[in-house]
This record gives structure tokens, sequence and C-alpha cells, in this order.
């Protein structure tokens, strides 16, 4: 009888153990800043509300547009940025005006004949709630696009929401910082490539530093997360965009995205998008081989229908607080014909945001050489972000 009360007792422990260690996790969970409805639906009360919004914008698996609704939120449109409201277009693919078939809701481009919201579109507008996944690089348009809005916004008086979400890449800083004379859709701001900003600090750095037409100020208010840090690991749950389709290609896509300006296929056209390395002529690279070929994710894969022959990065260890240079320069040494390795339109100088890059490659210089020349732009920047940083 002791033996089994002895049972009982350890098992009734172990139990409350487990229940205390599932409170306690529950607890530090992160929660995004569209989970924070009582913080912000006051705000939106009697208020005429547009959305930027795609498919990332879910809270507990309900997209945040249908959880707005329930509650008697007045949405009046939605702008799409670029892969569109639902996330289904293609990379580079312009998105048209039109409704959502779900809600009919009016859905306006902000990826085809504008990326600014007119004055037109924010005339029956209140408030404009912007709530997008980022991944933390330069040269994902999204901050471009929050850029324009918040524009539009201080430009035509309207308030702005901007609902936090963790960044995956958070955790480091790393890359030259952008030359003005390279701005670009994915180069707006003289930022390093990795700039260790969620987009509700991004956009108290884009007012504070009168990044905005004219030095207008957006009037906005921040949804923060919750139990998150910059050294808190993070896992979008959803995709970003149809191209990063893991956390895998997330992590590797600062690296690699280069390789966008060069002739190299990062995947476009496979299922294995920003996790492989490959061209038609560089042979000696490796013995994997991939063949891109169209798919819904990509309507002209570069190298589209040729078999290339690179590397596959899937379950390659990823440095954890630095851009990993070692695979473009490696690609560059063993090319075949390295006057067409970069593209003639100069999309390198703009993902690299300089011609110094390229230039620096050509002439055969180490990673160590090449990152010794960012650390003063890179220094400098770390202290200007200090003052818009929202999380430890």
């Amino acid at each position: 009888m002791k033996y089994i009360l002895k049972n009982i007792l350890l098992l009734s422990a172990f139990l409350s153990i487990i229940s205390c260690t599932k409170v306690i996790s529950q607890k530090n969970k992160i929660a995004v800043g569209a989970e924070q409805f009582d913080e912000f639906l006051p705000l939106l009360e009697g208020k005429r509300v547009a959305m930027v919004v795609n498919h990332t914008s879910v809270v507990n698996k309900t997209h945040l547009v249908d959880s707005l609704l329930k509650r008697k939120v007045k949405i009046v449109k939605i702008f799409a940025p670029e892969h569109g409201f639902r996330g289904t277009a293609a990379d580079g693919e312009k998105i048209t005006d039109g409704k959502d078939p779900k809600t009919g809701i009016s859905i306006v481009s902000l990826y085809g004949k504008n990326r600014k919201p007119t004055a037109e579109q924010l005339a029956d507008v209140d408030a404009v709630i912007f709530d997008i996944q980022d991944v933390g690089t330069r040269f994902y348009t999204y901050i471009g696009t929050m850029h324009y809005v918040m524009e539009a916004c201080a430009e035509n008086n309207k308030e702005m929401l901007i609902f936090d979400r963790p960044n995956p890449n958070g955790h480091y800083i790393d890359g030259p910082i952008l030359d003005m004379k390279y701005q670009s859709f994915v180069g707006m701001h003289p930022v390093p490539i990795v700039h260790g900003m969620t987009v509700g600090e991004y956009a108290q750095m884009i007012n504070g530093e009168k990044w905005l037409e004219k030095g207008v100020n957006c009037k906005i208010k921040v949804i923060k997360c919750k139990n998150y840090t910059h050294q808190t690991a993070y896992q979008p749950p959803i995709k970003p965009s149809p191209n990063l389709p893991n956390y895998q290609a997330v992590l590797l896509y600062p690296s690699i995205c280069f390789f966008e300006g060069t002739e190299v296929s990062l995947g476009r056209g496979t299922d294995m998008q920003f996790q492989v390395i490959g061209s038609p002529t560089t042979k000696k690279y490796g013995s994997f081989t991939f063949t891109p070929q169209v798919n819904p994710s990509s309507i002209e894969p570069p190298q589209k229908g040729k078999l290339c022959y690179g590397q596959d990065l899937r379950n390659v260890k990823i440095k954890p607080n630095q851009i990993d240079l070692k695979y473009l320069l490696d690609f560059y040494e063993k090319c075949e014909n390295k006057a067409e390795f970069f593209l003639k339109t100069r999309h390198f100088d703009g993902l690299a945001g300089n011609e110094d890059l390229k230039k620096m490659m050509i002439a055969g210089k180490t990673e160590a050489e090449i990152r010794a020349t960012w650390q003063a732009g890179l220094a400098n920047y770390k202290e200007m972000r200090k003052k818009y940083l929202i999380y430890d």
C-alpha cells in the first residue's frame, strides 16, 4: 500500500511539474502585435480602415482581415504589396486592382501602376494598418512598401498603426551600407543589408532620420510584440513569400541573394528556392544538379530549362551572426566565363548597395578584406539604430 501511495505522490508531483512547465512556456510565448486586440481595437472604433497586409497577416490561424471584420472593424480597402494580398503572385509579377472574393473588399495594388497610395485612394480612409512578416534585409521589398505608405499617410494626414512581428534575422547586423546613388525599391535607405530591426523599429527610424519625401513625419503607433528580444530565435509560421519556402531559405537569404544579380540560379523554378545555387556554365563547381522550370512561384525563372551545376545548401550550417560571402566568392573564382558572371543590368550593384563589392571580387580580394571595408559604416549605423530600438 505504501509503495502504491508513494508512486501516486510521485506521479502527482510529475504532472504538477509538467503543468507548470506548460504554463511558463505559454507565458513566455512570443505574441505578435496583431494579437494585442485590447490595445488596438479602441483605436479603430468608428474609423474607416485600410489594411496593408498579405498572406502572413495571420493571428491564431485566422487572417487579420477576417478577425477584424468579426469584431466589427470597418475595413474599406486592402492595399496589396509584392506577391499580392494572398501571397500567391510570382516574383516580379505585377499585382492588379480588384476585389477579394471572400470578403468583397476592394484591393488596391501597390506593386503595379503605383507603389505609393494616392490621395484619392486614401480619401475614404481614417487609419491604415500595416501587418506583414519581414525577414530583416534591405532588399526585401515590404519595408519599401511601408516607406511609401508612411509617406502617403503623412502627406494626407492619416494615422498609421504598425502591427509588429519578430525579425527572423534580427539577431545580427551586417553588410555594406547602401550608397544612395544605388537607391531603388530593393534598397531605399542608408542601412546595411541585414539591418537588425523589426518593422516597427524600422518605421521609427524612417521617421526619426527624416527619410520620407521632404522630411515629412508620419503619425505612427507601433503595436509591439510581447516576449520578444533580438536574441530570440523566431521561425515564421508561414513562408514570408513564394520563394522563401522555409526557415533555411530565410536564414540563407542575406548571404546568397547577391546571386540574383548574376547568371547563377538560386533555385527559382524548383522546390528548393534560396537553398541551392547553380549555373549551366560552371560544371566544375559541383556534382549537384537541378533544372529550373516555370512553376506558380516563378513565371520566368533564371536559367529556365537548363541543367545547372552547383551546390545543395539545404542542410548546410549557417553562420549565426554574419553574412557568409564564401558561396559568392567561391562561385566567382570557379566561374568559367567571368565576363558573363554579372548581369549587364547592374542589378548586382543594386543588391550590394554599391559598386565596390563587384570591383573587389574582380580584383580577387578575400572575404576578410571585403568585410573590413564595411566596419566603419556598420559602427555608425549601430549607434544610429540604438535610438529606435523597442526590444532588448
